[in-house]
């Protein structure tokens, strides 16, 4: 399933903030809760201190459990709790002697647990007054001198309705606000998503736009950052893929001009016999030999496409074959006796030489592609060898089976060491030469052999004397002359040896 790069962004983006959005009322719920809760902790904490300060008084004078001292501490409460009397909320005060008797206010204030260490200065705490939630600010007068006294203390408390109505209106002013400002900010954040992409919308469509045949690099001057390095790739792309149809181009037209050969002389020879039956001179030799030209270029045009249809197959197998232990001699083997009526009509001697059977080297391999190499290195070594001469494959493996070579060996000519970097390319002939071939083979062997991660070389059978500076020009201006029909092509045979090295397996023991 494809996914929407815009989309992926966009959730990662909003995600987060969707996520942090109910965090954040939560906690402007609690500061809310702690704003509106301070002025009124210190109008309660006024409260018990100015209460404290008219008990310690009433203390010095010696009027605490008078009827004066009640109202005097009833009136100083009076501002709370007349305060109060207009509004939803409760309020009570509490004196307390130093024995816990209740010396002024409301007795339904439960005293604090005795803490380890007396506070002399106002505490707040959350308490419960008739199953309604109140705040209590309370404070401890004077510490207890008996065991049967619990010293004086002065407690305040208010219920909780203003406060929750002013915590109330903050959230209010605080968060209608980010009602406003969340959809704001989804929206800016799609709108500069889309402004950010819209460089890679404007390189598809730079690229929709191009012509089938436009393989030019893209201009990375608009390009982002990000994806310049995309963009390079698809220029490296580019640039093999451009190579790669030039060099489809070029076989193409190399192979339709090395088709034009074998057809031509088919159509020429069907017309001379056409034009002798016609006339009423057909002489049965001339026919025949018209015949005999006719199959010879048949023969050559299926050799031509033969090969065309084995290089595509070895151009186009990568790494999606499978590949499979083999035993490569027996390959080989396999090779040498499909030409061996071909051997003997040309009295070569054709010969294998290596290990078989278990002992025999094994390689990593298509064996459908490794049949058609070794069958075109003894097909060209038998075109290029002499009545007479000798062919050889050869299998052999190192001590360690780290590699195992393939070798061809034949009595022909040898290639000039000018030539071999140049006798694998597709459809290259030797100067020199007059055999008949399509100039496939070679190129068809070093494609598989690169499939197969193998090394391929060439160098000459016997060793060639040290020329001197004219001896040279003498041989080169030989070749030119054989090549252009003057001489005879024939001169000394060095012979040819092919070598392909194949990464090795181990062998099965004997």
């Amino acid at each position: 399933m494809q996914r929407s790069l815009f989309g992926e962004i966009l959730d990662w983006m909003l995600a987060p903030l969707l996520v942090l959005w109910p965090m954040s009322l939560g906690l402007t719920w609690v500061v809310a809760q702690n704003i509106a809760s301070g002025p009124f902790d210190r109008e309660l904490a006024d409260v018990a201190l100015a209460l404290a300060r008219r008990a310690a008084v009433q203390h010095i004078q010696g009027t605490t459990h008078t009827e004066t001292a009640r109202i005097e501490l009833q009136r100083t409460a009076e501002p709370l709790t007349h305060h109060d009397d207009n509004e939803d909320d409760r309020a009570y005060f509490q004196v307390l002697g130093l024995r816990g008797e209740l010396l002024a206010g409301d007795p339904v204030l439960l005293v604090p647990a005795q803490e380890s260490v007396r506070q002399t200065q106002v505490q707040f705490r959350d308490d419960v007054v008739d199953e309604e939630p109140v705040r209590v600010a309370y404070l401890w007068l004077a510490e207890p001198t008996t065991l049967s006294e619990t010293g004086a203390l002065v407690q305040v408390a208010q219920t909780l309705g203003k406060r929750t109505r002013l915590a109330t209106e903050i959230i209010k002013g605080l968060i209608l606000p980010q009602f406003v400002i969340l959809p704001l900010s989804v929206l800016l954040v799609w709108f500069a998503l889309a402004r950010g992409i819209r460089p890679l919308a404007e390189l598809q469509h730079r690229i929709r736009r191009r012509e089938s045949t436009d393989l030019s690099p893209i201009e990375q001057g608009n390009v982002p950052d990000e994806v310049v390095p995309l963009v390079g790739a698809i220029n490296d792309l580019l640039q093999r893929l451009d190579r790669t149809v030039a060099t489809q181009r070029h076989f193409l037209a190399d192979a339709a001009h090395q088709l034009k050969t074998p057809l031509a002389g088919l159509r020429t020879q069907a017309e001379l016999a056409t034009r002798e039956i016609d006339s009423g001179h057909a002489d049965p030799a001339s026919l025949r030999h018209s015949l005999r030209q006719i199959a010879l270029s048949s023969q050559r045009a299926a050799h031509m496409v033969n090969q065309l249809l084995s290089m595509a197959r070895a151009e186009h197998s990568g790494e999606h074959v499978r590949r499979v232990p083999l035993d490569l001699g027996a390959v080989a083997r396999s090779a040498v006796r499909d030409f061996v009526p071909q051997a003997i009509d040309k009295r070569i001697d054709l010969g294998y030489e290596g290990p078989e059977g278990q002992g025999s080297p094994r390689v990593l391999g298509e064996p459908v592609l490794l049949g058609e190499m070794v069958r075109n290195l003894v097909d060209n070594a038998l075109r290029y060898t002499p009545a007479g001469g000798t062919v050889t494959v050869r299998v052999a493996a190192d001590p360690g089976a780290e590699w195992v070579v393939l070798q061809v060996e034949d009595s022909g000519p040898g290639i000039a060491p000018e030539e071999r970097e140049n006798i694998f390319r597709p459809f290259y002939r030797a100067l020199g030469t007059q055999v008949d071939g399509s100039g496939l083979g070679l190129a068809i062997v070093q494609e598989i052999a690169q499939r197969h991660q193998a090394e391929i070389s060439v160098r000459d059978a016997k060793p060639r004397p040290a020329l001197t500076a004219e001896q040279a020009l003498e041989q080169a201006q030989a070749g030119a002359e054989a090549a252009a029909g003057m001489g005879d092509g024939t001169g000394d045979a060095y012979g040819a040896v092919f070598s392909v090295r194949f990464p090795g397996l181990p062998t099965l023991p004997v």
